[in-house]
């Protein structure tokens, strides 16, 4: 019985990056659905989707000004009204004084630039992602700090 049961449990790279796929659900962002989950030692420390800062009006009530203006995904970032999935799980440490220090993350979507920058100084040490994202100078940054960085393959 205990056989069977192992048999059928996810891999810890499996339950992370489904818990950062339902994380996605709760997105505001009317182009992209990203989740984040942060882990140490197999605990979650923090998580974080993409959307417009508390208390504000979602995308969907005043619409996505890079949807309108025609911005190709990867570009102009400072005009959007939302943080990223990787920016809410690191304040959502911050604002509850949880360490991430030496932490992993698990996102739906390879970190941008803006991102990575944040990862690097935030002192996570690996990121797991399952779907790429149009951003070379972001991987090469990533690279440059000896990042660990996995595709998720289930």
């Amino acid at each position: 019985m205990q056989d069977a049961l192992q048999d059928h449990r996810p891999s810890w790279d499996e339950y992370f990056m489904t818990l950062a796929n339902q994380v996605a659900t709760r997105t505001t962002c009317l182009r992209r659905a990203v989740g984040a989950v942060v882990v140490k030692d197999r605990r979650i420390l923090a998580t974080g989707y993409n959307g417009v800062p508390s208390g504000l009006a979602h995308c969907g009530e005043t619409g996505c000004l890079r949807q309108q203006l025609g911005v190709p995904s990867g570009q102009r970032h400072e005009i959007c009204r939302g943080l990223h999935a990787e920016q809410n799980a690191i304040i959502q440490a911050a604002k509850y004084g949880i360490n991430i220090d030496g932490a992993s993350i698990y996102i739906n979507t390879q970190p941008c630039v803006v991102c990575a920058k944040m990862l690097i100084n935030a002192g996570i040490k690996e990121i797991v992602y399952q779907n790429p994202y149009p951003d070379e100078l972001a991987m090469s940054m990533l690279q440059e700090a000896g990042m660990a960085l996995r595709v998720f393959q289930p």
